[in-house]
């Protein structure tokens, strides 16, 4: 039996044993095939999940012991941000890329929590940062030395390099270490590997295989468009873009050996999905940057925006690329990003309405802990990336305190609090979640907007092999009603699932409460 069949029959298991809140508030829904699996990824900075060994820092063990949480969420795998041993907070300069950040636990501990998660059909992918090592890593310890093999592992400067240029993440590009200077383009404690030396991309193809080797799923690829996209005058440069192409096809050449169904998504930090569409030919999939930017600001504004052109231009962009439609990754926020709830200045309703966009999108959406509870965090970095909020008090059993709470969040604020309120913003998310697994063309229909002449509603209809479905929101704190024959959509004559009990749909008149979002089917629909 295949890993991925394995894993898909473990989760149809696991996610038969779960009541599902979408058929609990949808009578719609009765009659359904099995829930499948809903795509969904949630991201986990282990260091602020929970702590199981008293030290205050999170750990493995604890990412194991939630993994029930994580099952009735209804999510379908995790991301770890970096595990590695690192000198930092975050992980993101590695000084050892086989071995498990002692604080974390040890490799057993990684074991147990993949076999652990694999039982549930949850996924596990983890961070790959291989743009740059971290400067207290033994290769650039030995690399000091121009005579080392190492050396060359790094990139140094020459009599032609112009010392004061600016990196693509617009930071000073070269740093000095006695004599000589080398290509750091985040900070200097993060030099850059040299990818046109043939060892290096060897040994990071190995590094890949090692960890699909003991069973995770996939990696994120961070900083991956700066493999070689070092300079703040190379952003447009093809060259430079073909140059990334073709090391991560190499990559994925390389581990498709061990796992060829092996998820990889990258960090591409980019502002159009034409620019995001190559990624597409060596990738998975891209973190979808603009669109996160336009979900969080139509919910805002309570206008759709652009969002509709967004939405179609990435659609087919995508699709030109790799044939194949539900493929976007979508996400609100993450670890970089103040989070959702600070971006739309803690309203609640806009909270929701965000959620309902991105989990009735095509593709795999990314949620970022705690955005399910509505956790709050601004710059600095480290504020958004504080303890998960378990207890009504912060100093519940195994709540992590590394760092003091900054945000300001109450007692409600908690995983506690919400748990079994039905009206919680938790509860939100896992009905929302719950229509993705029993709809599926939430998951992977090709997605088409549209307009049904008002900027306070956004709607795109998803078809896939068993029909479609035309999924409407209501961005705005008034209801609203819309005659569904006037834009040729009559078709559409029962709900499907809804988040507001005050939906209706007779006679061809839809009634999207305030804040409402609605999945609606043609009368003879399929239920697949």
């Amino acid at each position: 039996m295949s890993t991925r069949l394995r894993y898909a029959l473990f989760g149809l298991v696991a996610l038969l044993a779960i009541t599902s809140p979408l058929q609990a508030t949808s009578p719609e829904m009765s009659g359904d095939a099995p829930a499948a699996s809903s795509g969904v990824w949630y991201e986990i900075f282990v260091r602020s999940w929970v702590d199981t060994n008293g030290d205050g820092i999170g750990d493995l063990n604890g990412v194991t012991a939630k993994l029930d949480y994580l099952q009735s969420l209804g999510v379908s795998g995790i991301w770890l941000m970096p595990i590695n041993p690192s000198p930092s907070y975050h992980g993101y300069d590695v000084t050892d890329y086989r071995g498990i950040n002692p604080e974390y636990g040890t490799l057993a501990d990684f074991d147990r929590l993949l076999a652990e998660a694999h039982k549930r059909g949850i996924r596990i992918i983890m961070d790959l940062v291989i743009n740059h090592s971290s400067s207290e890593h033994p290769w650039f310890k030995a690399a000091r030395d121009p005579a080392s093999p190492y050396h060359d592992w790094y990139q140094w400067s020459n009599q032609h390099t112009d010392l004061d240029a600016i990196s693509a993440t617009g930071s000073p590009a070269w740093h000095a270490l006695g004599k000589q200077h080398y290509l750091g383009i985040f900070v200097d404690q993060m030099p850059d590997l040299n990818f046109d030396n043939p060892a290096v991309r060897k040994e990071m193809i190995d590094i890949g295989r090692f960890w699909l080797k003991r069973g995770v799923d996939g990696f994120r690829l961070d900083a991956a468009q700066h493999v070689y996209y070092d300079f703040e005058s190379q952003r447009h440069d093809p060259k430079i873009l073909a140059k990334n192409l073709a090391w991560w096809s190499e990559f994925r050449h390389g581990i498709d050996s061990v796992d060829p169904q092996a998820y990889v998504v990258g960090e591409v930090t980019r502002d159009t999905e034409a620019e995001l569409a190559p990624w597409f030919k060596p990738l998975s999939g891209v973190f979808n940057f603009p669109l996160a930017v336009q979900l969080i600001e139509s919910a805002r504004s309570g206008q759709a925006g652009k969002l509709p052109a967004l939405l179609d231009g990435t659609t087919q962009a995508y699709h030109a690329v790799t044939g194949k439609y539900g493929v976007d990754v979508p996400f609100l926020s993450n670890h970089d990003q103040e989070r959702v709830m600070s971006q739309l200045h803690d309203n609640p309703q806009q909270m929701r309405i965000a959620a309902a966009m991105l989990l009735t999108l095509p593709g795999e959406p990314f949620i970022y802990y705690g955005e399910e509870l509505g956790m709050r965090g601004n710059k600095p970095d480290p504020d958004l990336r504080e303890p998960m909020r378990w207890y009504r008090d912060p100093q519940g059993t195994d709540q992590t305190h590394w760092k003091a709470f900054s945000a300001g969040d109450g007692p409600d604020i908690t995983v506690q609090a919400q748990q079994d309120d039905p009206h919680s913003l938790l509860t939100r998310y896992r009905e929302l979640i719950g229509w993705r697994r029993h709809i599926g063309a939430l998951r992977d229909g090709a997605l088409t907007t549209r307009d049904l002449g008002n900027p306070q509603l956004i709607a795109w209809e998803l078809r896939d092999a068993h029909g479609a479905v035309l999924v409407v929101h209501n961005l705005s704190g008034s209801a609203q009603t819309i005659r569904l024959a006037a834009h040729d959509l009559q078709r559409y004559a029962g709900v499907r699932a809804r988040t507001e009990d005050a939906t209706t749909l007779a006679q061809g008149v839809l009634h999207l409460p305030s804040y409402g979002s609605a999945v609606l089917q043609p009368a003879s629909a399929s239920t697949k």
